[in-house]
């Protein structure tokens, strides 16, 4: 690797940062809050409907890696930040038309989601190419614009709706995201830039990964562990309300999440560069995992509950933060495309984790909310085994830097 570490490579983070800060900050749950009370109130199940809309947004952008290899392979990162800033944009503009719970499926869920996938996959594997040493730190920067945009934006969003309706809250958010997406497409560029183009798909997909059995504990460990990652995010809420508190102190500890999340996922990044980042992740893994059993499980009071959501939102970063240096390190950087592609197609699967956990609730005769806080805790703690044995694999040590 070059010793050349940064330099104009801090411009593609600040571009990677945009494209994390606008595919994600664009919220399903207060648009489905909104057709609930409003559009769609007369039609049965309507949550259920509505839910699904974000729930085939996520499994877009998570399956469509293998798409953003191709077309990186032959074209080059350029074309696919520009095809997904039109189909992220065409996709928010047709929803301003929706007046059919399917007319969403199509418009948010599928247009809106390939090319959030298109951006968003390019964001995660440009940055990595230009650094060495602070590449922990630049990934963190990076995804740090998810929780921001999670974190903001909503509020906004809410104020479009109050005042103008749904129709032009998402006009207005279409516009802002092609105009922020034009200026990543501007500022992303690859360090190698005029390396020969693949054209047949056995030189862009390079499946020796699936032998490499350092990255099949990596994918393994990595699954396992994200599958608990948005059940918090999904049953907070509910789980404060069915304790008796209100929807606004639901949505306060969701907030403390996010806030938190934002500082973690830069502070992961920080620790990663000088302690080693599968060590870091190791640790942040395990914190998150006992977060979930030891605060979680026993968490009835306001207090109890802001110190999980802190807590967990601080220590459930690292993995978004640290997925591209880990799998660089683990496989090199000619490698890295196809990995990623894998880990990503693998992660599909922690999109289906809250409603498998809330399958298993209503079959486990338990206390209300305990197999989402198992399912969870168990998650993280399995997935932090996974780590340490490819730590162990990688280096005997077990306080040496990985």
């Amino acid at each position: 690797e070059s010793d050349d570490d940064g330099g104009y490579g801090w411009f593609v983070v600040a571009g990677a940062f945009i494209v994390q800060v606008t595919t994600f900050g664009t919220s399903t749950g207060i648009m489905q809050d909104y057709y609930e009370r409003n559009t769609f109130r007369h039609i049965p199940n309507i949550q259920l409907q509505l839910s699904a809309t974000g729930t085939l947004m996520e499994v877009m952008i998570h399956i469509m890696g293998p798409l953003v290899q191709i077309v990186s392979s032959r074209y080059g990162i350029k074309a696919v930040l520009v095809l997904g800033t039109m189909l992220t944009s065409l996709g928010l503009e047709l929803a301003a038309f929706s007046s059919e719970v399917w007319h969403l499926y199509i418009a948010q869920g599928i247009i809106f989601g390939t090319g959030a996938s298109l951006l968003y996959i390019t964001a995660l594997s440009a940055p990595a190419q230009w650094f060495n040493r602070r590449r922990g730190l630049s990934q963190g920067l990076v995804s740090a614009g998810t929780g921001i945009g999670g974190l903001v934006l909503p509020f906004f969003m809410t104020g479009f709706n109050h005042t103008m309706g749904a129709g032009w809250t998402y006009r207005i958010w279409g516009l802002i995201c092609v105009g922020a997406n034009m200026v990543s497409c501007i500022l992303i560029k690859e360090k190698n830039s005029q390396r020969v183009r693949s054209k047949q798909l056995g030189e862009v997909f390079d499946f020796s990964v699936i032998r490499d059995s350092n990255y099949i504990i990596w994918f393994l460990g990595s699954i396992t562990a994200c599958s608990g990652l948005m059940i918090p995010y999904f049953f907070l809420p509910s789980y404060v309300t069915h304790l008796g508190m209100s929807t606004t102190d639901a949505s306060v500890f969701l907030a403390a999440l996010s806030a938190s999340n934002i500082v973690g996922r830069i502070s992961v990044g920080f620790i990663g560069d000088k302690i080693g980042r599968l060590n870091a992740h190791l640790i942040f893994t395990t914190a998150t995992g006992i977060s979930v059993l030891l605060i979680w499980t026993f968490a009835n009071s306001y207090f109890s509950i802001m110190a999980f959501a802190l807590t967990f939102g601080y220590f459930c970063s690292s993995y978004i933060a640290l997925l591209s240096p880990i799998t660089v390190a683990i496989l090199g950087m000619r490698k890295f495309p196809t990995g990623l592609t894998i880990l990503l197609l693998g992660n599909g699967i922690s999109v289906l984790s809250p409603s498998m956990a809330s399958a298993l609730e209503s079959v486990i005769n338990a206390e209300p909310y305990m197999v989402y806080k198992m399912f969870t805790g168990v998650s993280y703690i399995v997935g932090a085994f996974f780590l340490l044995a490819l730590k162990l694999k990688l280096s005997p040590g077990l306080f040496t830097k990985v």
